[in-house]
């Protein structure tokens, strides 16, 4: 069993949980005095552990070694258009099971949904505590990043340097290249405007096809990054 604490409380001997962390043990899990955990940061650090007792607020855990893991390359990042309902977070959630890295979600001139300046903090807490979910569902040691831009440029204004993947349903299936970091620009229901194809080509973004069928908004970015994964194993 797998729980995220803060960096900064990751260090051997007596830790608390509190949160929605304690409520996943007690509730969730129903856990026991004694019963072994994994402790995790979202850095790449972990620990083992165990549960030492179990309260109202919070479960008291001691910690053994910390130890850091190492991400496998290539570090995969996605940009992710606004997605209709439950879908966006089922899209985000098998994005972290998968193996994405960075998740930036961004309002394409064709979503559905919309979404202002007064709600975008809100959102994006929402769409953190889903990722960290199912980082703990899946077994991941490290968390991924998600935040929401303001438009495409300023989703593709920072980026670093690798490869530059654009999904295309009309474009032939590429080769991934052998590369230590990947961004994947999908688009939504709508499929993506000429102006940001465009703003995508101008950005060295190719094109990258997923097979004869079109696939929905929150499916192709999912398999894309395991396409990626896959052909980058070592």
């Amino acid at each position: 069993m797998r729980i995220f604490v803060e960096p900064a409380l990751l260090v051997p001997g007596d830790i608390a949980i509190t949160g929605d962390e304690h409520h996943y043990l007690g509730f969730a899990r129903r856990s026991r005095v004694g019963d072994p955990l994994e402790l995790v940061d979202g850095e790449g650090r972990r620990a083992a552990a165990v549960i030492v007792k179990i309260g109202e607020r919070e479960t008291i855990v001691r910690a053994g070694a910390v130890e850091t893991i190492a991400d496998l390359p290539p570090r995969v990042r996605v940009l992710v258009p606004l997605i209709k309902g439950d879908r966006m977070d089922l899209c985000l959630e098998k994005l972290v099971e998968v193996g994405a890295d960075e998740l930036i979600v961004w309002p394409a001139e064709r979503s559905v949904v919309k979404l202002d300046a007064a709600r975008r903090e809100s959102r994006q807490a929402h769409y953190a505590a889903a990722i960290q979910a199912a980082a703990r569902q899946c077994g991941r040691a490290t968390m991924p990043t998600v935040t929401i831009a303001e438009s495409l440029r300023a989703a593709i204004a920072g980026l670093p340097g690798g490869v530059r993947l654009v999904l295309d349903p009309a474009a032939d299936r590429a080769e991934v290249p052998n590369t230590d970091d990947v961004t994947i620009a999908s688009g939504p229901e709508g499929g993506l405007a000429p102006a940001e194809l465009d703003a995508l080509a101008a950005a060295g973004f190719v094109s990258l096809g997923l097979g004869p069928r079109v696939l929905r908004a929150e499916t192709a970015p999912v398999v894309a990054v395991a396409l990626v994964r896959a052909a980058t194993a070592t």
